[in-house]
């Protein structure tokens, strides 16, 4: 084994500990291009120096700039378009019936940049405006991520022109946006109060969140060993209601747990139900 295949094992090691994500012998490539900048600007030579060094300064801030280049990823509005017209139509709807005059509570688990719990409360909004006065006691979305860059980024619900051209369609951006600046919008104040921000690891406890009528945990658990990946979804069973649904993303499935969660066809797409 080479000097660089090793320091790359001890970095992979190091980020698996850290928030979970598992890297593929095939990821160097990907690790250069996210760290190279921050290695530079640190004079770090090669990553066993980078891993030596947060390893001696766990409590700095180089950890967490690590942490926030490797897990931050480009999203989209309303991203496969499905998992929001089935929480229109289905979902909601079905909560009312069950849950007359209670608040809905929904969790946008590794929320990056913000783009999914704000198009959840647009759709929210949408349900609203075609059903007056049916969710009575209105929502609440928890937004968490472990990167606290990109938390502060979600939290200020500002985008530039390419963010806003990823899944965003004329008519919403119109109707939820304000336009403070030339190329920069900003979501609006109702559509933005419905949200709150948390840092959270999914490593770690959810026991601070409270419970849930539904979770979306989308195109995240893909990063994951099988080990973490049921542990991650044994949690999140622990943080719904009964009857509660969890939304996973469109290239992912939940392959066991049949005890915990039990799959509906919503024609397009698939939901779980807890048991």
């Amino acid at each position: 084994m080479t000097s660089e295949q090793q320091y790359f094992h001890q970095f992979r090691d190091f980020l698996e500990k850290s928030c979970g994500i598992v890297l593929g012998d095939n990821k160097q490539y990907l690790v250069a291009s996210r760290l190279n900048r921050l290695m530079e600007q640190q004079g770090i030579k090669h990553l066993g120096e980078l891993v030596q060094r947060i390893q001696s300064q766990p409590r700095g801030g180089l950890k967490e700039s690590v942490i926030d280049a490797m897990t931050t990823n480009e999203t989209l509005w309303f991203r496969d378009s499905y998992p929001f017209e089935v929480l229109k139509n289905r979902l909601i709807p079905e909560f009312i019936k069950s849950n007359p005059g209670q608040r809905l509570r929904i969790w946008s688990a590794a929320c990056s940049s913000g783009q999914e719990p704000y198009s959840l409360s647009m759709a929210i909004d949408e349900f609203e405006r075609s059903n007056p006065g049916q969710l009575r006691s209105g929502a609440n979305i928890v937004a968490t991520d472990l990167s606290g860059g990109i938390l502060t980024a979600a939290k200020s619900a500002e985008y530039d022109s390419l963010s806003i051209g990823r899944g965003l369609a004329q008519d919403r951006l119109v109707r939820y946006f304000d336009n403070p600046l030339p190329g920069r919008w900003r979501v609006k104040a109702p559509i933005r109060s419905r949200v709150e921000f948390r840092a959270l690891n999914l490593l770690e406890s959810y026991a601070a969140l409270g419970k849930f009528d539904i979770v979306f945990c989308r195109n995240v658990l893909i990063y994951f060993s099988a080990e973490r990946k049921k542990d991650i979804l044994r949690r999140i069973h622990a943080t719904l209601k009964p009857g509660g649904y969890l939304m996973l993303g469109a290239s992912e499935a939940l392959n066991g747990l049949p005890e915990l969660y039990q799959m509906v066809q919503c024609n397009p797409g698939i939901v779980y139900k807890t048991r």
